[in-house]
């Protein structure tokens, strides 16, 4: 397993870890299967969206506060139950198939870590998983 850090700088935003995993997938020389990107937060996630414009990633992060507001009275009340719920919503996690050394993602398609109750310092944790 391989682990790495994300420092957020925003209270809620997207941020691209493609080439982050796509460098530990070369570096790890690992060939076929499938990578497990993982998140152990609560109030974070990882998906998999449009890279090629930086207005998608801002429009699911007001997307996502419009649907989940934080004025909404929660009985949850430490502040972030919004973060907690938004994290539910995208999920924290993704399998990505490996091919011949590379990521199969799609040509639009980016990594992404989803800060919903930042900034803060984050972990993103990396599985290889083999064919059987």
């Amino acid at each position: 397993m391989e682990i790495f850090k994300i420092n957020s700088t925003e209270n809620k935003q997207l941020i691209d870890i493609t080439s982050k995993v796509t460098s530990i997938v070369d570096k790890a020389g690992f060939l076929e299967g499938a990578v497990f990107v993982y998140t152990p937060h609560t109030t974070a996630g990882i998906t998999i969206n449009e890279n090629a414009d930086p207005d998608v990633s801002r429009d699911i992060v007001g997307f996502l506060s419009k649907l989940i507001p934080k004025s909404y009275p929660f009985a949850h009340m430490e502040g972030n139950s919004d973060a907690h719920l938004m994290s539910s919503v995208i999920g924290c996690s993704e399998l990505i198939p490996v091919e011949n050394g590379k990521l199969m993602t799609g040509t639009w398609q980016g990594i992404y870590f989803c800060e919903f109750d930042g900034p803060r310092t984050r972990k993103v944790y990396l599985n290889f998983l083999q064919p059987l």
